[in-house]
């Protein structure tokens, strides 16, 4: 019966330890998918500014905002650069 005590402490310390790790974990993914959050938004923006202030007439297709989504500003610059050199979109 003695050990049991220690047993149990050693449980709980294991499970606090998990708890911990656990909550480190999504804190870090909610952080990236944050980051990816914001910079699909900033990419789409972009690109709506562009065709509508330079009359780009560059079309919504699931491409171009895949593009957007996952390169942010940067993939909207490619889409409008390919726009603009080679007529692609």
């Amino acid at each position: 019966m003695a050990g049991m005590g220690g047993d149990l402490m050693l449980a709980g310390l294991i499970i606090l330890f998990a708890l911990i790790v656990m909550v480190i974990v999504v804190y870090l993914v909610f952080k990236v998918v944050k980051h990816i959050i914001v910079n699909s938004i900033l990419g789409l923006l972009v690109l709506l500014a562009a065709n509508l202030v330079f009359g780009l007439n560059i079309a919504y297709t699931w491409l171009v905002i895949l593009i957007c989504a996952i390169g942010g500003v940067i993939g909207a610059g490619i889409v409008i650069l390919l726009h603009l050199l080679m007529g692609m979109f």
